[in-house]
């Protein structure tokens, strides 16, 4: 999947300008005498210049080499919208090619690439959400051109972190770091799969920490954590998912987002804390979803007005704008008000809301917290005991889009279909000899056994011939017997076409069900 992008659209003029301006005030103080690069000469001997330079030259390359082979490749396949037609369509005898070019043609799959970072020897994956979701197939490559099909284990939209994972052992691994300690001004490199160039390395320094601003139009929930590494390591459609990593080889970061007016690097990437992303990754491994934590208060940063109105010596802190529409909340029980604004969580300083976000989100639901705010002038301490918020699929979802409480059906896994029972009355409706119950065929996933086998809306699945004889009139008895099939087996149906009016027999190999 490409980075995700924001608007930026006087950004080239604005660097244009910064640029000009800074040439010619340098000029008028004459800063920029030109030539005087090869009138002076180096008080040191070129050893001593050259030898720094060789020095973070080689700490590059092994920097490159040891965290490389742990970068993957992510390809994911999105099936488009499979093409309703209406059950029992009929056409003009000897018409029927000529009204068929008409039809919405199938689209084959969508694909995306991103990239990941493998962080167990069991193959456990940390990657961006936005890469992963939606898809119906992921593809992992790794460095020495194996491939494995991955599972997504669970994503969180509100941080845009994803964990997925490939069989095995052994794998390489990355070192995760501190983001905390990392400075404005230090080197970083950036490494992915930018425009299709797999494994490229890029470096440049952290320009700045804690990103938020126009970042929050990334995100649709309310509960988005928004508080990004700025880098100016070049980062393209591609690099999102992949580490952001510090001098000492350590992963500081995942590169999620470009600024740009082109969609393109324009000096500007974005990378989720690291610290942010294990908290998530750990609650998807450990839970199978993010249980995330809240306050259960609308929050913002806080201007020279309201810090003024607070009694504050300066300007930092969340300001309180209520309770969150929808919560319980605990803060407003815990007898925190609109207008607070809140300066420490746990006797931690908070300067703006996305370090308030963070510190909360490194606690559990039901964690008591303190919490201290300024209310006009006036100091005060309360103990707040944590909530958790909604776990609806805006806030965090598991594999396949259904939370991970209810696995998709069999038939879904092993073929690649959707069935629902016909009633008596289609059944009657149909008037075809030998078709008393059956299991129409409503959804066929391009990426599954049975594309271009069976037709939605139009074939009924009447009977397993093999490997049982079973009639089919619930999606129970598909089930049974599509369990006594194994991975790269083929199941027998009995097939009517309700166009055609006539049955066939239809053979798929079934899929691992995983």
């Amino acid at each position: 999947m490409p980075s995700r992008t924001f608007s930026r659209a006087r950004l080239g003029a604005v660097a244009l300008a910064a640029f000009v301006g800074g040439v010619i005030i340098a000029a008028g103080f004459n800063l920029t005498p030109f030539g005087y690069a090869q009138q002076r000469t180096s008080t040191k001997p070129p050893s001593q210049v050259v030898q720094p330079l060789a020095d973070l030259s080689n700490g590059f390359v092994s920097i490159a080499q040891h965290v490389t082979p742990a970068v993957v490749q992510i390809t994911t396949e999105t099936e488009a919208k499979q093409p309703r037609t209406q059950g029992g369509q009929q056409f003009p005898p000897g018409m029927e090619q000529f009204f068929r070019q008409f039809e919405p043609q199938q689209q084959g799959p969508q694909e995306g690439m991103g990239s990941g970072f493998i962080v167990s020897p069991d193959g456990y994956i940390l990657t961006n959400n936005h890469v992963v979701q939606g898809a119906d197939k992921v593809t992992v490559t790794m460095l020495d051109r194996r491939q494995f099909t991955a599972k997504v284990i669970g994503r969180d939209p509100t941080t845009d972190v994803a964990v997925i994972k490939i069989n095995g052992n052994d794998f390489p691994t990355v070192s995760l770091g501190d983001d905390a300690d990392a400075k404005v001004g230090e080197w970083v490199l950036a490494i992915g799969n930018p425009l299709g160039f797999d494994f490229t390395v890029t470096a440049g320094i952290v320009s700045a920490k804690g990103r938020g601003g126009q970042l929050t139009q990334l995100y649709s929930s309310k509960y988005a954590i928004v508080d990004y590494i700025q880098t100016d390591a070049a980062i393209n459609p591609g690099n999102s998912g992949g580490p952001l990593v510090n001098i000492r080889g350590e992963v500081i970061g995942i590169n999620s987002a470009i600024a740009s007016p082109t969609g393109y690097y324009a000096g500007y990437g974005f990378a989720i804390p690291i610290s942010l992303a294990k908290n998530v990754m750990n609650d998807i491994i450990k839970y199978g979803h993010v249980r995330q934590p809240i306050l259960g208060v609308a929050i913002q940063n806080v201007d020279p007005a309201t810090a003024k109105a607070a009694g504050l010596d300066s300007i930092h802190g969340a300001l309180v704008g209520g309770a969150s529409a929808g919560t319980d909340s605990p803060a407003a029980r815990a007898g925190i008000e609109p207008g607070d604004v809140i300066i420490a969580l746990d006797g931690k300083t908070i300067d703006r809301t996305a370090e308030l976000q963070r510190m909360i989100r490194q606690h559990q639901p039901g964690d008591v917290v303190d919490v201290t705010v300024m209310r006009y002038g006036k100091k005060m301490s309360f103990k707040v005991k944590l909530g958790e918020a909604p776990s609806d699929s805006d806030v965090a979802s598991n594999d396949s889009g259904n939370g991970g409480s209810h696995p998709e059906p069999a038939a879904w896994q092993k073929l690649g279909i959707t069935v629902k029972p016909l009633s008596s009355d289609q059944v009657a409706s149909l008037n075809a000899a030998g078709v008393q119950r059956g299991l129409l065929v409503t959804d066929v996933s391009v990426t599954g056994a049975a594309f271009q086998k069976l037709a939605p809306n139009q074939d009924i699945l009447v009977k397993v011939l093999n490997p049982a004889n079973r009639a089919l009139r619930t999606d129970a008895d598909l089930n049974a017997a599509l369990a006594q099939v194994g991975k790269d087996q083929v199941i027998s149906l009995l097939v009517y076409n309700t166009r055609l009016k006539e049955t066939r027999v239809v053979n798929l190999a079934t899929g691992d069900g995983s």
